[in-house]
């Protein structure tokens, strides 16, 4: 045996030719390199405000303003929605973390291009910081959310504990969103450009900004078929509407959040050891 051939069996090595299933490889590597996603996401945190004057305010005032915004072009137009701002803001919130988390994961692959090209680490750790990062400025974005609640009088009822799991279903999705987004950007620029436009024709199609009972009903089983819908609306149940969903309200959205990030993980590792030659 050659002096290298004593270093390769010393050493540990990464080959990708020896990965069984590498959707379920990706998964043990996710959790050997934990503390790498933890960095990332703190990175991504502390990258967002360290010359921000606002901070981490700037995450509560911006659905904010939105929502003033909104709230004064829309307010008169939509009368017939009881606590008008708490309905918009609970929307904008939930339809500003899937954009900026989908958004974030398919450019985080593009940076993370010249590190993946010089040491190996789990491309899906780029997607999941994403989201990580995302959901803490969802977090801080409820604090508004309930402010604004408690100013305008709206009742907020013990059902606002169920929050979590709408959070959860959320970030699956957008997840699994991220990561089919990832891997096409790899293999197409002009995605990420592509995106932005498609973003701005969804948000309309989803019941953010009006109240789905003026949706015509020839396109009832239209609207149901988004899934920004049934999860937008699995948000806004607990602490707009103030109740705790009903099974046939959960189980959409359990579904489509599961199917996607399921679909999403296997399309991304799949193509993901081609990565490091096209990015």
């Amino acid at each position: 045996m050659t002096h290298t051939d004593k270093l390769m069996t010393l050493r540990p090595y990464f080959d990708s030719a020896t990965q069984k299933v590498p959707a379920l490889e990706e998964i043990r590597e996710i959790k050997r390199y934990k503390y790498l996603i933890f960095q990332l996401t703190r990175r991504d945190i502390l990258a967002r405000y360290k010359r921000s004057f606002l901070g981490v305010a700037w995450t509560m005032l911006n659905p904010l303003g939105m929502m003033i915004v909104m709230s004064l072009v829309f307010s008169q137009l939509f009368k017939m929605v009881p606590n008008y701002p708490a309905y918009v803001l609970s929307g904008l919130v939930a339809w500003n973390f899937f954009s900026q988390s989908t958004s974030a994961a398919m450019s985080g692959i593009v940076w993370g291009g010249n590190l993946i090209q010089r040491i190996y680490v789990p491309r899906t750790s780029f997607a999941i910081s994403a989201v990580l990062t995302a959901l803490v400025n969802l977090s801080l974005s409820i604090v508004p959310l309930i402010a604004v609640m408690l100013f305008i009088k709206s009742p907020i009822t013990p059902a606002i504990a169920f929050l979590p799991v709408s959070m959860i279903f959320l970030a699956a999705f957008a997840l699994g969103i991220g990561l089919i987004l990832s891997t096409l950007a790899v293999y197409f620029p002009d995605v990420a450009e592509m995106y932005q436009i498609i973003l701005i024709a969804w948000m309309y199609l989803s019941p953010i900004i009006y109240p789905e009972n003026i949706i015509p009903p020839q396109f009832n089983l239209l609207y149901h078929l988004n899934p920004m819908y049934q999860l937008v609306r699995l948000f806004r149940l607990p602490i707009y509407d103030g109740r705790i969903p009903t099974l046939n309200e959960i189980w959409p959205a359990a579904v489509v959040s599961i199917a996607v990030l399921v679909i999403g993980w296997l399309f991304f590792t799949s193509k993901s050891d081609e990565f490091a030659y096209r990015v």
